[in-house]
């Protein structure tokens, strides 16, 4: 029996893996009309609403993603970037897309035709938890987004480049995480854009997503974001990991609520997490086992 389980779980990441630069002219579940995707696992198609289709499962682990030609910026007055970083990127100023009003607005899940699942990290990076994280997701083949801090981010350049590096996809959760319902348009200009030319010049990728903090957008970060050529993206399964509530709780509440189309939201940064990557642990296989594929925008 357990060898069966191994074997199926082998199977179904190779599908994910293989399927990365081999599936194309597929629309994205992230970007209306954007003919850059693929099929999460062995399936592939357009979705409803803004979500869309799935695309790949998983960069094949270890291995460096493709940048953005093109798209570094130079260092801004709200932040600096490594030396590292600024020497490597080249000083051109990024192309950010222009969104449609309906692509301004924050998606919540995916096809729910399609047994796929978004895996999505927050509050990183953090040198404690961060490492486990991609440990696992690597050894599963699963290519997840990852909400980075910018403060947090700004500590710790190397394991932000690692993380892209891995195939997963680098996202803006603002510099500080503030509750942005009550910042000026102003500051939440600054968290956000601080953000964004900080991880374009750490990892050569311009951000094409955000979440606001805790959920809470308001129109005038909503704006913002577009004018910064990222989306929005919510979520719909969340086990309020970031409050501890033990491992088994954790586990028990994404298993109870996970659907096909589910996005769900994980934590490895903002405090402890060791209970959320004992639960990473427990709950991943189970849905690999239940045939669940997992997705994560294009880069």
């Amino acid at each position: 029996m357990t060898s069966r389980i191994t074997s199926r779980r082998l199977l179904l990441v190779a599908a994910g893996m293989s399927l990365l630069g081999a599936a194309t002219g597929c629309r994205s579940p992230w970007s209306d009309g954007d003919a850059e995707s693929s099929a999460a696992g062995a399936e592939a198609g357009a979705a409803t609403g803004q979500a869309g289709a799935p695309v790949p499962s998983a960069a094949p682990a270890g291995s460096p993603s493709p940048s953005a030609a093109g798209s570094a910026a130079p260092p801004s007055a709200s932040g600096s970037a490594p030396a590292s970083a600024s020497a490597a990127t080249p000083s051109v100023q990024p192309v950010r897309r222009v969104l449609t009003d309906a692509e301004s607005k924050p998606v919540y899940e995916l096809d729910a035709a399609r047994r796929v699942v978004a895996l999505t990290i927050d509050d990183g990076p953090d040198p404690r938890h961060t490492p486990t994280v991609l440990a696992l997701l690597q050894q599963y083949g699963i290519r997840a987004t990852f909400f980075l801090i910018g403060e947090n981010a700004v500590d710790h350049p190397a394991l932000v480049r690692e993380i892209a590096d891995h195939g997963h996809h680098i996202a803006n959760h603002t510099w500080t995480h503030p509750d942005l319902r009550s910042l000026s348009d102003g500051r939440i200009r600054d968290e956000l854009e601080r953000t964004s030319d900080l991880l374009q010049r750490t990892t050569g990728r311009q951000p094409t997503w955000f979440r606001a903090p805790g959920g809470d957008w308001s129109p005038a970060s909503l704006k913002v974001a577009a004018d910064l050529g990222m989306r929005n993206m919510g979520w719909s399964v969340d086990p309020r990991d970031w409050a501890r509530p033990g491992t088994s709780v954790i586990t028990d509440r994404i298993l109870k609520d996970v659907r096909p189309g589910a996005i769900v939201l994980n934590h490895d940064g903002g405090g402890d997490r060791s209970q959320t990557v004992a639960a990473l642990k427990a709950y991943l296989p189970v849905l690999i086992d239940s045939g669940y594929y997992f997705t994560a925008p294009p880069n």
